[in-house]
Formats: C-alpha cells, sequence, structure tokens
C-alpha cells in the first residue's frame, strides 16, 4: 500500500510512518521542517526513514497546493494520514498565527488536494484538547464540544468541522482521532516528559504548574500509532454505526476516534516515575495554572475497541523507561 504521511519528521508522524515502512508498505513524507523547535532532531528522524527504500520525503508546506497536487499526482496514495500541525498549548499565547496558517489553512490545502485525488480513506489528527472545559469524564465522542480554552484546541475543532463539511460534499471517508497527551522514544522537546528528563539529567529546576495538581491520560507513542494503523481500515459509512457509542455522522462518512490509554495519571506520579528512571531527583519549581490548560484529561476508548478491538495499554512504568533511556543514547548523557 501507498501512504502519504504528511509531518513525516514530527514525533507521531515519524514513528507512523516508521512502522509503515517496516510493515512493507510505501511512504511519502511531508514535511516543512518548521524550526518551532531545533530541526536537527526532525533530521535525524527523517535519516532514520531513509533507511528504508519505500520511503519518499517532500520538504515543503503543505498550503503550496501546487506543489502538493504535484506530489498527491506523482504518489497516488490510497490512504492519507495527516498529522502535520502546529502543536503546544503555551506556544499559542505569543504565537497564535503559526495554528491558524499550520493547522487551518494547510488542513484546508489538504481537503483541496483529496477532494482533486480521493483516496480510500483520510485520517486526521486532532486532540483531546478539543473537550477544553468538559468536567463529565471520561470523555466520549459524542460529547459537545464548544468550550476550547485556547488557541490550539481551537484550530483543531476548525479542522473537525471543516472535515466533515468535505467528507458530507464530496464523500471522501475522514477519521479524525483525537490524542490523549502522547508520549515516548524520538519526542517532542517542548513537551513536559521531553522537558523534565532533559532538566533533571542536566541538573537544571523542573517548573511544576497548578503544583502538580492535574492529571492526564498519558499514551505511549507505540500504542497510538497500532491504533492508527487499525483504523486506517475501518473505513467510514455515513450513517452506519458499529456499536451504540460510535460517533459516525448521519450525512457524511466521517467519524470521531478517541485513541487514550483511559487511565489519567497524576502529574506528580508521572515526575516521579521519570526521577526513578533517571536515577536522581528533580528540583521542582511549583508555579500556578498557565492559561489554557485543563485540570484533567480521561479517554473513553469504547469505540476504538469497539472498531479495531484494540485498546492502549501500556504503563507508565515501561513507557519512561524507554524514552529515558532513548534520551541517554541519542544525546549520550
Amino acid at each position: 500500500m501507498k501512504v502519504l504521511v504528511t509531518g513525516s519528521a514530527g514525533f507521531i508522524g515519524f514513528h507512523l510512518s516508521r512502522r509503515l515502512l517496516e510493515s512493507g508498505h510505501a511512504v511519502a513524507g511531508i514535511d516543512a521542517m518548521v524550526p518551532y523547535y531545533d530541526v536537527r532532531l526532525k533530521e535525524a528522524r527523517h535519516a532514520e526513514l531513509a533507511r528504508h527504500a519505500g520511503f519518499a520525503p517532500h520538504l515543503f508546506d503543505l498550503t503550496d497546493s501546487t506543489r502538493l497536487a504535484e506530489v498527491m499526482a506523482a504518489e497516488a496514495p490510497e490512504v492519507v494520514i495527516h498529522l502535520a500541525a502546529q502543536a503546544g498549548v503555551r506556544y499559542a499565547l505569543e504565537h497564535p498565527e503559526s495554528y491558524i496558517h499550520n493547522n487551518v489553512q494547510a488542513t484546508y490545502a489538504l481537503l483541496e488536494a483529496v477532494k482533486a485525488r480521493p483516496v480510500r480513506h483520510l485520517l486526521m489528527a486532532s486532540t483531546s484538547s478539543a473537550y477544553g472545559a468538559n468536567t463529565e469524564m471520561p470523555f466520549k465522542e459524542t460529547d459537545a464540544v464548544a468550550t476550547p480554552l485556547n488557541i490550539y484546541a481551537a484550530t483543531k475543532l476548525a479542522t473537525e468541522q471543516i472535515g466533515h463539511s468535505y467528507a458530507a460534499l464530496w464523500r471522501q471517508p475522514i477519521t479524525m482521532f483525537r490524542f490523549f497527551t502522547v508520549y515516548g522514544t524520538w519526542g517532542r522537546p517542548d513537551m513536559a516528559f521531553f522537558k523534565f528528563t532533559d532538566a533533571i539529567l542536566n541538573g537544571r529546576t523542573i517548573d511544576v504548574y497548578n503544583h502538580g495538581r492535574m492529571e492526564r491520560d498519558f499514551t505511549y507513542v507505540d500504542d497510538l500509532v497500532t491504533a492508527i494503523l487499525k483504523l486506517a481500515d475501518c473505513v467510514p459509512e455515513a450513517g452506519r454505526a458499529v456499536a451504540a457509542c460510535d460517533s459516525i455522522s448521519p450525512v457524511a462518512p466521517f467519524r470521531i476516534v478517541n485513541i487514550g490509554n483511559a487511565s489519567p495519571v497524576q502529574l506528580l506520579d508521572f515526575i516521579a516515575e521519570i526521577e526513578r528512571a533517571c536515577g536522581r531527583e528533580a528540583v521542582r519549581n511549583y508555579l500556578p495554572m498557565q492559561p489554557g490548560e485543563v485540570l484533567k484529561t480521561w479517554a473513553d476508548t469504547s469505540l476504538l475497541q469497539a472498531l479495531t478491538g484494540y485498546v492502549p495499554s501500556t504503563g507508565i512504568e515501561t513507557g519512561v523507561t524507554a524514552f529515558v533511556a532513548w534520551y541517554r543514547a541519542h544525546y549520550g548523557i
């Protein structure tokens, strides 16, 4: 199978592309190498993918519609998995324009390209941040989502709505997945698990917001990739539900699916696990809650299980141990 992966040099895009290549599929990867964090890490990920003959990298911004149309025509993918995005809640406080460009405009450009050359299945990443100020737990795909707390979440909700419109108008099957706090090897330096590990191993203080009184549904990246690949075979059909919990649209081949561990972890417990894996304690700087953050996330994964028979299950001890080992090897610490 030929798969086009956007954001192939990113954290999740890299892992997904590598799994596809290892399984014998061909991958066309698109990445703009945006310097939101150290581009050398993105280049190292692409270098790993280039070990496989089936990998074809394309370096450009998705909003370049001419180049995108050329790649779609040349690669002729059967499945497109859209992971390219501007991530991060705090960065949006100072750079909201980046989220409009890289999330909304780039997704629109991709949808237009797929409209011109339809594929068997288009899968696109959303976020657990879409649930915003919702308080009923666990979060279900059928819950109303009208209270985003930051620009990142708002732009991701926009892509869900735009995606539904394209699915309804052009009958292009689309699955959106809402990720829950993904972590693991080759991770993003702006994410808490990476920053904590980096600071602890290099003798710096870590900032702990809301004095650690937060919970996250931490999801190990390998589990996430397994879920995405299983969902690639679950092509939505308008109005055809697989279970009572199904979020399938009644008017479009469009579905939203949570991907999480369904097991929230206290932030302080997660930090303690990183300390254990690093073999040293953190020096903690306790701070108030940051604007745009939520207190707790918790995925209802009933729909994922109904569709695929799979539920992520890697615990933080296993996942954190693997990440710290990778970090030490990659950075020589």
